[in-house]
Parts: structure tokens; C-alpha cells; sequence
């Protein structure tokens, strides 16, 4: 009879391994996801001197081929900048206009080690008392068909803030886990209690 227990307890223990894998498993890809170390400008500064540049720091490495950092103004025109210039975990673009007073929107895409796109966005505000406020496009100019990519749409439009991550998905899961456990244990000692 004893063997007969300690075959099921065996079982259980099992089965509540197996349980906790499928779970954590499909969260450890998330934790390699790339995220958002610092940025310059800022995320919401307030700035008396427009930048010049926009430099984007995260986690982990970037591949140049697979990264857009793109900026707005406060009427969702894309400000012309360069291509993002990679070292290692460093993204820079290069901003081609003067900015007037107004706010700005950073958008970024990158991707995560496991291949996973991130993307996201922030913003800033320039309020230089010498210059004068950026006035909202009332009529855009095109001299041809816009080009297509993040580019040439706003980068809020692109892209929206999305840091993704295992979320409420592992939370319930944990939960889910901890209840079988507490139900399988007291399962044990009903059994135990009425072998002896």
C-alpha cells in the first residue's frame, strides 16, 4: 500500500513540474525583449534649446537593418531626419530642420534578441523664449506621392506604445498554478488520513 502512495505522490509531482514549465516557457521569450534604457531628449522634458539629434539607448544590441527612430510635431507632420546611426545598444537620427516651439513625438521600432519587434513612443517639448511656436500644418505640401515607411507617416501613427510582455497571461497562470497546488495537497492529506 505504501508503494501504491508514494507512486501517486510521485504522479502528482509530475504532473505539477510539467504544469509549471508550460508556464514559465512561454514567459521566458518576453524577458528577452528589448526595452527602452534612455533616451535624449528625454521622455517629457522640457527643453529652452531645440536638439539637434535624437540618441535612443536599450537593453540590448540593435541590428541597423531592423531599426526606425522617427519624430512628429504636435500636427503629426514627420520631421525630416536621417537614418538611425547604430552602435552597439545606441540609436541616433539626426534631425535636418530647425524645430520650432511645440511639442514632439519619438517613435521607435526595434528588434529584441529573440526577434521579437518592440516599438514605442515618447515625447517632448521645446520651448525656447527666443524662438517662436511651431504653427499646426494647415495644408500639407507634397511635390509627389509620399514615400512610404515611418518616414513619411507620424511616428504616432506608426507606431503605437507597445512594450509587450508576458503580463496578466503569467499572473493568472501563477495563480491557476498556486490553486492546483493548494487543491493537490489537501487532496494528499485526505488520502493520507484515510490510509492510517
Amino acid at each position: 500500500m505504501p508503494t501504491h502512495a508514494h507512486r501517486r505522490v510521485a504522479g502528482l509531482l509530475a504532473a505539477t513540474l510539467a504544469a509549471v514549465a508550460m508556464l514559465l516557457v512561454p514567459a521566458a521569450p518576453a524577458a528577452a525583449h528589448n526595452t527602452l534604457k534612455a533616451a535624449t531628449p528625454a521622455r517629457d522634458a522640457r527643453l529652452t534649446t531645440a536638439p539637434t539629434r535624437i540618441t535612443l539607448e536599450f537593453m540590448q544590441k540593435l541590428d541597423p537593418a531592423f531599426t526606425t527612430i522617427a519624430l512628429s510635431d504636435a500636427a503629426q507632420r514627420a520631421i525630416p531626419a536621417s537614418e538611425p546611426a547604430v552602435t552597439g545598444a545606441t540609436g541616433t537620427v539626426t534631425i535636418d530642420e530647425p524645430l520650432a516651439n511645440g511639442t514632439y513625438t519619438v517613435a521607435y521600432r526595434v528588434v529584441s534578441a529573440d526577434g521579437h519587434p518592440v516599438q514605442g513612443s515618447y515625447r517632448f517639448t521645446v520651448a525656447d523664449p527666443t524662438a517662436t511656436a511651431s504653427a499646426p500644418a494647415s495644408t500639407p505640401t507634397t511635390t509627389g506621392a509620399p514615400a512610404a515607411g515611418p518616414s513619411s507617416a507620424s511616428p504616432a501613427a506608426a507606431f503605437d506604445d507597445a512594450d509587450t510582455g508576458p503580463g496578466a497571461l503569467a499572473l493568472v497562470g501563477g495563480a491557476i498554478l498556486l490553486a492546483a497546488l493548494a487543491v493537490g495537497a489537501g487532496f494528499l492529506r485526505r488520502r493520507r488520513r484515510a490510509a492510517s
